[in-house]
């Protein structure tokens, strides 16, 4: 009997694969040339802004965006998105099981720092 192979593919496969397959993520890919706030995405993707929120939501979850912050004098923070990744790729392991690997690009000092503070945020 055939084992059924797509109930064995790991979350991460299936969180990548689901984000590229959609149209309007992947134009948020494309048109993320620096971090920007979720309003900022939807003007330049001329994607609806209650879309783009679930869409940054489907790239996040796959590790396919980072979220950070932009710091405001008024006090009202904003959420930034940025793309996280350089590459990704699939292949098959040594039990014929699909992989899937993001490369990212290495992080300076500074936004490693500010990837903690976005944490503590998170959290707090």
């Amino acid at each position: 009997m055939a084992r059924d192979r797509s109930a064995m593919e790991s979350a991460e496969l299936t969180a990548v694969l689901n984000a590229l397959d959609d149209a309007d993520a992947r134009a948020i890919i494309r048109g993320l040339e620096e971090p920007m706030t979720a309003s900022e995405i939807s003007e330049t993707c001329d994607i609806p802004l209650s879309t783009t929120y679930r869409k940054l939501d489907l790239l996040t979850d796959a590790g396919l965006l980072s979220e950070g912050t932009q710091i405001r004098s008024d006090g009202h923070h904003a959420t930034t998105y940025e793309v996280s990744f350089d590459e990704v790729r699939i292949g098959l392991n040594e039990d014929r099981d699909f992989d899937v690997a993001v490369g990212r690009p290495e992080k300076s000092p500074d936004e490693r720092i500010a990837d903690i503070w976005s944490q503590v945020r998170k959290e707090t």
